[in-house]
């Protein structure tokens, strides 16, 4: 039987953040920024790890809150937070816990459950990423994401965006660089559609060459063919035999 391991509070708060940035073809909700502790303002929520995602698409875009609990008493006190009684960050939310800790039938409505094993890995055990796990059918998920989604705390949210925006330096002088990345990128990627049409075009070239290189060779090798036979029909004629010592 496997040893339970004994995981801290910042361990499961890392392993929460890979889980944020896990695609939904591997049952996750595919954050595009996930982060551990941040505020949601100066006396605000602190969720322990948070994700958003914004992909254009409605269904599967928003937030993702997942708590980490590794004490029974800590999820006990959980419920007792104002951000629980009066609605908080996370238009999906989920408690993280050692496996076993929190049972399925403990959660606040519309809350999901992840537990971690002894050796890492994420097991969903209720919530919209549970009914992902269990159907790889497309029109459950949107079922199971429209199910568990909840309003969320958005002047929270867009308070933890913003600082950690300007936690990057001058975003400007970051966009600029962005420009000048995929400006380059496209001159690039230009030039070498270029490079390939041109290596293309003597591929073909040298094709032809080497067919007509074989056309020629054969032309010769038949006209040698022919000189040869021709030189073997103009044969010196024998002279006649003559009696030794005259007649």
């Amino acid at each position: 039987m496997t040893k339970a391991k004994n995981w801290s509070h910042a361990e499961l708060c890392e392993i929460a953040v890979k889980w944020l940035r896990r695609p939904n073809s591997n049952n996750g909700h595919g954050c595009h920024v996930a982060v551990s502790e941040v505020r949601s303002g100066w006396t605000g929520e602190v969720p322990d790890a948070i994700g958003f995602r914004q992909a254009g698409y409605a269904p599967h875009d928003g937030s993702v809150v997942v708590e980490v609990k590794v004490s029974r008493s800590d999820f006990l006190a959980d419920k007792k937070k104002p951000h629980r009684i009066e609605g908080g960050l996370g238009n999906w939310r989920y408690f993280m816990c050692p496996e076993g800790m929190i049972e399925p039938d403990e959660l606040p409505d519309g809350w999901g459950l992840l537990w971690v094993n002894s050796r890492g890995h994420v097991k969903p055990k209720a919530g919209a990423a549970f009914a992902l796990w269990q159907s790889s059918n497309y029109r459950s998920h949107q079922g199971a994401l429209a199910d568990f989604r909840q309003e969320s705390d958005w002047n929270g949210e867009q308070f933890i965006l913003v600082k950690l925006y300007a936690r990057i330096g001058d975003p400007e002088a970051v966009n600029q660089k962005l420009r000048e990345a995929w400006g380059e990128h496209a001159r690039i990627a230009k030039r070498c559609n270029g490079m390939a049409e041109e290596i293309s075009d003597l591929k073909r070239k040298l094709s032809q060459a080497k067919r007509d290189d074989a056309y020629g060779i054969g032309e010769l090798s038949a006209g040698l063919d022919g000189l040869r036979k021709t030189a073997g029909d103009r044969k010196s004629p024998s002279r006649p035999l003559t009696a030794r010592g005259g007649s």
